[in-house]
């Protein structure tokens, strides 16, 4: 039996990844910020037959604290994990700090995935096969910051989640550079526009136009072929790249070792302090 753990597993991609491999008699732990939908899928599991094998651990990934005592408890349970699926993403239209002195979409898209890859690493070792899952926006075009990586002085929404995905690319980069010879495959994937919960926070003007980009974004399922292909047959390379399954060199522009080393090492300070 595989044990995969899934951040974001109380919606969308992360749902129907979670109930695939449910339904196959696999392991799953599903990571969510509500308590409301996280036991729903406990009681539809439980319908069938399957509460044994399925988990849920209540968590707002923008707060360290809770990323850290999920990957306690992730530790404490489990022998290994097969997969990291990292799915989890919540905009904001407006700038919010958390209580740890983070700007919330850095921790939550980026820091949360830094510390789970990492904090993972070990329990991924001990799987014949595994990977680790990473749906962000490999090879995007958002400028990273780096004088001003919490965007203090210039806050956007949607340059924000830009960042997060270039962010998500170096750690990447830096998580094959940092564990030479590891067996963890690491896999950046694009699956183009989703139709899913588009969790956040939106003024009237960004939920106007959320609903036009509904109207043509793909359906989950339209979304998850590739995706299932990446957990049912991890590729080779240590690090690989897909945007809506069409391989992505992750080599080139983006994803240098040298800024990826720059990340890696100003994250580790900020964890630290």
């Amino acid at each position: 039996m595989k044990t995969y753990v899934i951040t974001g597993g109380t919606d969308g991609i992360g749902r129907a990844v979670a109930q695939r491999y449910l339904e196959e008699g696999q392991e799953v732990v599903i990571v969510g910020r509500s308590a409301d939908k996280g036991e729903a899928w406990l009681d539809a599991a439980a319908q069938r037959g399957a509460v044994a094998r399925a988990h849920f651990m209540h968590a707002d990934l923008s707060r360290l604290s809770r990323t850290g005592a999920v990957l306690d408890s992730i530790r404490s349970s489990f022998a290994k994990v097969d997969a990291l699926v990292l799915c989890a993403r919540h905009f904001r239209t407006t700038r919010l700090v958390t209580a740890e002195g983070f700007e919330n979409t850095f921790a939550h898209f980026y820091l949360s995935r830094f510390v789970l890859s990492h904090g993972l690493a070990h329990l991924l070792e001990s799987a014949d096969n595994p990977v680790i899952l990473n749906i962000a926006r490999p090879g995007g075009e958002g400028e990273i910051h780096w004088e001003d990586l919490q965007l203090a002085r210039e806050y956007d929404g949607h340059r924000a989640l830009m960042q997060g995905g270039r962010l998500n690319d170096l750690l990447g980069v830096a998580f094959t550079q940092t564990r030479p010879g590891t067996k963890v495959r690491y896999v950046l994937l694009n699956p183009g526009t989703v139709n899913t919960s588009f969790s956040g926070q939106y003024t009237p003007d960004a939920m106007a136009q959320l609903d036009t980009i509904r109207r043509s974004a793909q359906s989950v399922q339209e979304a998850m072929a590739p995706i299932l292909k990446v957990l049912d047959d991890p590729p080779i390379a240590p690090l690989s790249a897909f945007v809506r399954g069409v391989p992505l060199d992750p080599h080139g522009p983006g994803f240098t070792i040298e800024e990826a080393r720059r990340l890696h090492l100003h994250t580790q300070r900020l964890l630290a302090g």
